[in-house]
């Protein structure tokens, strides 16, 4: 259970959120495989590659490694693409695909920071052209995400502008503290992943929900809460004074979330090529 609603004569806190199996049941990116294949983006090996690719994920996460080669497949992968292509192919379809799987206790959740009169933000590694309308469908106040370099032609320079992992998500959540007067010590944060240690220990009353095995380890150390979100809610329903986005919302959600979707099928497809 929460505290009680913020005393506004101190200073202001915040709940910082990640996204991925956190807030929602599933990867951000890879639940988009089907929709790129549809929209002519993949065929269907790799479709049936990322499913698998998400079934890893779902069953154990990524480590700081697989991130990291991760975000190399994603540089390589994106460059060339047209951004307004992969931007029209997940407008049509992020709020189908996302709306069914937020956690319902993440909802709550995130309810009662509001209630409580504590911004919420949502910190994620996912790229911003999908985090931000997900945050919005939320009601979050503020989005920290991943960012793609874009060139005067409108295509993706295969270059990362800001990445949001690890460090640096303790990095961005110190550098709003400052901007916006929110006291640390006061702050919440939550995820699923060991490699967000960093921004856990930055706040005062961090969590560890539906943990891998690294941060449960860490979390029992150190008497974190350790969470358990099984309840996976259509928003609409969970979260009825929430309107639905418009298409310019939904247009504006793309092209990071669209390569780091198929970015492991890069790896897997170089791989077969290199063996064959």
């Amino acid at each position: 259970m929460l505290r009680d609603v913020e005393n506004h004569s101190l200073p202001r806190a915040a709940a910082f959120f990640d996204l991925d199996k956190t807030v929602i049941a599933k990867s951000s990116t890879l639940t988009f495989s089907k929709s790129f294949y549809q929209g002519g983006l993949i065929n269907r090996r790799a479709a049936l590659r990322t499913a698998y690719a998400q079934f890893v994920f779902l069953a154990g996460g990524l480590d700081h490694d697989q991130m990291e080669r991760m975000r190399e497949y994603l540089s390589a992968l994106c460059r060339g693409w047209n951004v307004q292509q992969v931007r029209e192919i997940v407008a049509e379809t992020l709020h189908q695909l996302i709306d069914p799987i937020i956690y319902d206790e993440a909802a709550s959740l995130i309810e009662e920071h509001h209630t409580a009169g504590r911004d919420v933000v949502i910190v994620s590694t996912s790229g911003a052209e999908v985090v931000e309308p997900i945050g919005e469908l939320l009601g979050a106040d503020r989005v920290v995400a991943t960012r793609m370099v874009v060139g005067e032609d409108g295509c993706f320079t295969g270059e990362v502008e800001y990445y949001a992992y690890g460090p640096t998500k303790a990095e961005a959540i110190r550098e709003l503290a400052a901007s916006e007067g929110y006291d640390l010590d006061r702050c919440y944060a939550y995820s699923d992943s060991a490699t967000d240690l960093p921004m856990l220990r930055t706040v005062g009353h961090p969590h560890a929900v539906n943990p891998d095995r690294a941060l449960r380890r860490e979390a029992v150390a150190h008497g974190w809460p350790v969470l358990e979100f099984r309840r996976p809610v259509p928003l609409k329903k969970r979260l009825p004074t929430l309107s639905a986005p418009s298409r310019p919302a939904l247009v504006a959600a793309a092209a990071v979330g669209a390569a780091a979707a198929t970015a492991g099928l890069v790896w897997y497809a170089s791989r077969r090529r290199g063996t064959a």
